[in-house]
C-alpha cells in the first residue's frame, strides 16, 4: 500500500510556534506535508518528552521561545525530571519552586578534590550518595569527609583501598559512603586548619524524645551527638529542653576545655564546655548551658552566623555588623596590631569592627580574616607575613582593608597562611584565585606563593559554591540552589570614590585613584544593563551621583534625553549589547 508509517509522519511534523514563527525555508520545501505546530500536542505529552532531556538542555530549550519557556518552567516537568534523577526522593522539599529546586540541586551536586602531592594533580570527583538531596555543606576530617544534604541527612564518605581497572590496589579518597545520621541541622569539628586534630564530629540534630510521665506522645528536642570520625561510632550525646531550638554549632578552644557555641533561631548564643579527652569514657555527667557574653552585654543584637578558630570567634548580625572574641594575646596582636584593648581576664568581651557597609559572609583563618560586604567588596585584616591578605605587600593590617582588584566573590576561605577566593567571570565560568604561602602545593601553579590574588591552575566545576583546603587536598563543593542566589547591590559613587566631593568650581578630585575606581564601577553598571534605553537611564542616574556643577548636570541630562528620544524613534525593539 502507498500509506506512510508512523515514523515518517512524525518526521514530517514541523516544530513551529507562533512566538518563533515557521521554520526558515519551509515554503520552498515540497513533498513533506503541511507544517504542524507543536502546540497541537497535548501538554502532558510534550512535558513527558522533554523530561528525558538532560537538565542543561531543558534550560537551553526554555530560552528559545515563549512557548517552550512556559513548558520548561512548569513544575510538572520538573517533577518528572526530579523523579528520574532521584527516584528514592519521597518529597520535593521547600521553596517557591520546590520541584525545580530539587531537580537542579540533585543535578548539580558533587564534591571535587585535587591532591597537592603525588603524580596525579587533576580534579577528581567523590562518590555521590544516591539518597542525598543536594549538598548543603561539607567538612573534611583526618581520614574521611562528611556531607550534609538539604533534608538533614549526614553522609560519611570513606577513604578506602579499591581495585583499579588494571587490577592494582590503590588508595582512593571518598569512594564509599554510609548514612551517619538523619535529622541533622549542622555539624562541626576541631576548628584548626590541620585535619589531624579533627578526632570527633559534633552533630546538632533534632530527635524525638518520649513525653513526661502522665503525658502521651513524644516531643522533638534538639541535641548534640558526638561521633568518632574514624569509625562513625557515637560516643556522647547531650539533649536540650524542647523549648530551645538551635540552628548552628561551632567549636572553640583546646581539647581539654572545648567550648561549644550554639546559635538559637532567635539570634542568641549559648555555650557549654566539655573535655574531649574524656568523651570516650562510658559515663554520664551534666554540663551547664549558659548565655554567651555577647548576648548578655548586647541583648538587642540578633546574630545570624558564627565562625571560629581555636582562639577566636566572629559573629555577624542581621544588620550586617561584625563582632569579635579573641582569647589569646598573640592572635589579638596579629589581628589588631596592638594589645592596648586586650583584657586577659575578660576574653569573651565582644569587639565591634568598624566597617563601611553591611557584611554578608566571612572567612576566619588562624590569624587573619576576610569579609565580603553587600556591594561585593572584599576586606582583609590581620597577619600578612606570607601575603595571605592579597594586598600586594606583606604588611600586617590592623583594620579591614579593601582588596580593590577583586569583587563579587562566590566564596571566600582563609587558612593558616593563605587565602582562596572563588569567583565567576562574565561568561559564567568559575575560577579559583589564591594568595599567600604556596609551600606544599597549596597554591597550584604558584609554588613560591604570591602577595596578590592570582589565578590557580585548577579546573573549577561550573556550579562550584564553596571550598576548603587542607594540608593534603583542595576540596570544592558543587551545588546550585535557585532559592539562595547571592545578589550584590550597585555601589553608590560616594562609597566608590572614597574621598569627599570637591567644592564647586574645583577641578579634579583630591583622590585620582578613587575617582578612577568610581568611573570603572560606573562603566560596569552601564555594561550590565540589557538594553540601550536602560543604559541611558543608568547614565542619567550616574550623572546625578557625580560631583558636577548644576549647569553641567543639566547639560548632560538634556543631551541624554535627546539621544534617548532619537534612539527610541529609530528602533522600537530592544537593542543588542553591541549597539
Amino acid at each position: 500500500m502507498g500509506g506512510k508509517t508512523q515514523g515518517e509522519e512524525l518526521r514530517e511534523v514541523k516544530r513551529t510556534c507562533p512566538s518563533c514563527g515557521p521554520e526558515p525555508g519551509g515554503e520552498e520545501k515540497k513533498g513533506r506535508g503541511n507544517p504542524i505546530s507543536v502546540q497541537l500536542f497535548p501538554p502532558e505529552l510534550v512535558e513527558h518528552i522533554i523530561s528525558f532531556l538532560p537538565v542543561r538542555d531543558v534550560v537551553a530549550l526554555g530560552q528559545t521561545c515563549h512557548y517552550f519557556h512556559e513548558v520548561c518552567d512548569a513544575e510538572g516537568l520538573w517533577r518528572r525530571i526530579c523523579r528520574r534523577l532521584s527516584p528514592r526522593l519521597r518529597e520535593q522539599g521547600s521553596g517557591v519552586r520546590p520541584w525545580k529546586r530539587a531537580a537542579i540541586l540533585n543535578y548539580t551536586k558533587g564534591l571535587y578534590f585535587q591532591a597537592f602531592g603525588g603524580r596525579r594533580r587533576c580534579l577528581s570527583k567523590s562518590v555521590a550518595p544516591l539518597l542525598a538531596h543536594g549538598y548543603r555543606r561539607f567538612l573534611p576530617t583526618k581520614d574521611h569527609v562528611f556531607i550534609l544534604d538539604y533534608v538533614g541527612t549526614l553522609f560519611f564518605l570513606k577513604n578506602a583501598l579499591v581495585s583499579s581497572t588494571l587490577g592494582q590496589i590503590q588508595w582512593k579518597r571518598a569512594c564509599r559512603y554510609v548514612v551517619l545520621c538523619r535529622g541533622a541541622k549542622d555539624f562541626a569539628s576541631d576548628p584548626r586548619c590541620d585535619t589531624v586534630y579533627r578526632k570527633y564530629l559534633y552533630v546538632l540534630a533534632t530527635r524525638e524524645q518520649p513525653g513526661m510521665v502522665g503525658t502521651t506522645g513524644s516531643q522533638a528536642c534538639d541535641c548534640v551527638e558526638v561521633y568518632l570520625q574514624s569509625s562513625g561510632q557515637r560516643v556522647f550525646k547531650m539533649t536540650f529542653h524542647h523549648s530551645m531550638s538551635f540552628k548552628q554549632i561551632v567549636l572553640v578552644g583546646q581539647e581539654t576545655h572545648r567550648a561549644l557555641l550554639l546559635l538559637t533561631e532567635e539570634g542568641k548564643i549559648y555555650s557549654l564546655v566539655v573535655n574531649e579527652t574524656q568523651l570516650d569514657q562510658p559515663r554520664s555527667y551534666t554540663v551547664q548551658l549558659a548565655l554567651r557574653k555577647v548576648s548578655c552585654c548586647l541583648p538587642h543584637l540578633r546574630v545570624t552566623f558564627m565562625a571560629s578558630n581555636q582562639s577566636s570567634t566572629l559573629y555577624i548580625t542581621d544588620q550586617g555588623g561584625v563582632y569579635f572574641e579573641v582569647h589569646t594575646p598573640g592572635v589579638y596582636r596579629d589581628l589588631f596590631g596592638t594589645l592596648q584593648a586586650f583584657d586577659p581576664l575578660d576574653q569573651q568581651m565582644p569587639i565591634a569592627l568598624s566597617l563601611p557597609a553591611k557584611i554578608l559572609f566571612c572567612a576566619l583563618g588562624y590569624n587573619h580574616l576576610g569579609l565580603v560586604d553587600e556591594f561585593g567588596r572584599i576586606f582583609m585584616q590581620g597577619n600578612n607575613r606570607y601575603g595571605q591578605l592579597g594586598t600586594g605587600d606583606k604588611m600586617d593590617r590592623g583594620e579591614p582593608t579593601q582588596v580593590h582588584y577583586l569583587q563579587c566573590p562566590i566564596a571566600l576561605w582563609c587558612g593558616l597562611n593563605h587565602s582562596l577566593v572563588l569567583s565567576q567571570g562574565l561568561d559564567c565560568s568559575k575560577e579559583l584565585l589564591g594568595c599567600g604561602c604556596g609551600a606544599g602545593g597549596r597554591l597550584p601553579g604558584w609554588p613560591k606563593g604570591s602577595a596578590s590574588f592570582v589565578k590557580l591552575h585548577v579546573k573549577v566545576p561550573l556550579c562550584a559554591c564553596s571550598l576548603c583546603s587542607t594540608r593534603e587536598c583542595l576540596y570544592m563543593l558543587s551545588s546550585h540552589d535557585i532559592e539562595h542566589c547571592p545578589a550584590y547591590r550597585d555601589l553608590p559613587p560616594s562609597k566608590a570614590v572614597g574621598s569627599p566631593e570637591p567644592s564647586l568650581g574645583t577641578g579634579a578630585p583630591q583622590d585620582p585613584g578613587g575617582a578612577a575606581r568610581a568611573c570603572e564601577e560606573y562603566l560596569n553598571q552601564i555594561h550590565s544593563c540589557p538594553t540601550l534605553q536602560d543604559r541611558m537611564e543608568k547614565m542619567k542616574e550616574i550623572v546625578g551621583w557625580m560631583p558636577l556643577m548644576a549647569a553641567q548636570k543639566d547639560f548632560f541630562w538634556e543631551a541624554l534625553d535627546m539621544l534617548q528620544r532619537a534612539a527610541g524613534g529609530v528602533a522600537s525593539g530592544p537593542s543588542t549589547p553591541e549597539s
